[in-house]
């Protein structure tokens, strides 16, 4: 992901997580961190942005998935499952073998996902979503 690319990130930010989307200027603080953050977009086939993750190595042996999103029309098509792939690989390249990451607990296609990529449920989170209140569910890959 690059300053370019934050127009289409936010356009997609904004449709899927409205109230609770981050705002630019957080997705600009992510990208100026280059040494301990990655972060992707994957295009669709006219050349549009249709999805981004982002992963943090904030310590040594853990790191965290910060964000990821497919654009509603790029959804059920393997893109958040590469992007996964992609962050967890990067994850294991920089020597984390610790994932963490937080999904809303009504997220079942998301909490799927993780689940078959070896994470599980450590915690929750009341009313971590601001301002709707919804619950978060904390989930690790183990190394």
């Amino acid at each position: 992901m690059r300053w370019w690319d934050l127009p289409a990130v936010m356009s997609i930010e904004l449709e899927l997580f409205a109230e609770d989307s981050w705002s630019e200027g957080m997705f600009w603080s992510e990208l100026a961190q280059r040494d301990t953050r990655r972060y992707v977009v994957e295009e669709d086939d006219s050349g549009v942005v249709c999805a981004y993750a982002g992963l943090c190595a904030y310590a040594p042996h853990e790191a965290y998935i910060q964000t990821m999103a497919v654009s509603p029309h790029s959804q059920r098509r393997g893109i958040g499952e590469a992007m996964l792939v992609e962050l967890l690989g990067e994850a294991d390249r920089r020597g984390c073998p610790h994932v963490d990451l937080e999904v809303r607990s009504d997220n079942d296609p998301a909490i799927h996902l993780y689940q078959r990529h070896g994470f599980t449920q450590i915690a929750v989170r009341r009313g971590y979503y601001q301002p709707s209140g919804a619950d978060a569910l904390v989930m690790r890959r183990p190394g």
